[in-house]
């Protein structure tokens, strides 16, 4: 049997009825509709996005040929040095060409070669040693075993730029020296003596030893802010302390100002 399901048979269906039609409901119009159309018009430029309508069309004869969108290189020119027309030889005479006839020389080149070479000073021989056992020579003079530079007139001498800063450096202390004598006999500043210095030195190092005691006794954990703080705080004294105990022991004379 069939699993098809049929409607009911019924004698009001053969009645013909009229088709109902759904009614729609009224398309939306945006009240800005207007003012859209309006911006559209005046921002409107013609191929603006999608390029000119029409295009020329290259011409036939004009197609593109192989290799022409690549860079051409410069024309080839025959190497050449800048001074070789000073340097160059002349060139080689030609086949037809005929070489000056008729010129004679007086010259005794026999003779002028026998005075030259009476004349002529002989070369002294480089000195130079041998390096291995199989005769490999090397200048000597370049060597370092000749005593050049122990003959030079200056050996052994100060340079002058060394006089010189000496000099500058003694007339800056004679300068400073005067500055404090004149500001002394003012009495502006005083000089303090070696048992001050002392004092001063040991008294800046006891207080660096007790400020050292109490950072050995900080906690390790620094969890809170105070303890941070105090790290910190004893950190930065003791630093002022070590550059001011530097600062006496470098300089054995010092000068104070009179308040």
């Amino acid at each position: 049997m069939s699993d098809t399901i049929y409607p009911p048979e019924s004698i009001y269906n053969l009645i013909p009825r009229e088709e109902e039609k759904a009614v729609k409901a009224p398309r939306y119009m945006s009240k800005f509709r207007e003012q859209v159309k309006l911006e559209k018009e005046v921002n409107k430029a013609p191929s603006k996005t999608m390029g000119p309508a029409k295009v020329d069309v290259p011409s036939p004869q004009k197609y593109l040929l192989k290799h022409s969108k690549e860079p051409k290189l410069a024309e080839r020119k025959p190497f050449k040095y800048e001074d070789d027309e000073l340097h160059s030889k002349p060139p080689i005479p030609a086949r037809t060409d005929k070489p000056l006839m008729g010129l004679h020389s007086n010259k005794n080149f026999i003779k002028t070669n026998a005075v030259e070479n009476i004349m002529t000073v002989p070369k002294k021989p480089q000195p130079v040693y041998a390096y291995t056992k199989k005769g490999d020579k090397q200048l000597l003079e370049k060597s370092g075993l000749i005593p050049k530079y122990i003959k030079k007139k200056d050996y052994g001498l100060t340079p002058e730029y060394l006089l010189q800063r000496r000099e500058e450096v003694k007339k800056a202390q004679e300068e400073y020296d005067n500055y404090v004598k004149e500001r002394m006999r003012e009495g502006a500043m005083k000089q303090l003596s070696g048992e001050e210095r002392h004092n001063i030195l040991q008294a800046l190092k006891k207080n660096w030893d007790e400020l050292h005691h109490q950072y050995q006794g900080l906690s390790v954990v620094t969890d809170t802010a105070p303890k941070k703080y105090r790290k910190e705080r004893l950190e930065q004294e003791m630093k002022q302390l070590e550059k001011d105990i530097e600062l006496i022991e470098r300089h054995k004379t010092i000068y104070i100002a009179n308040n």
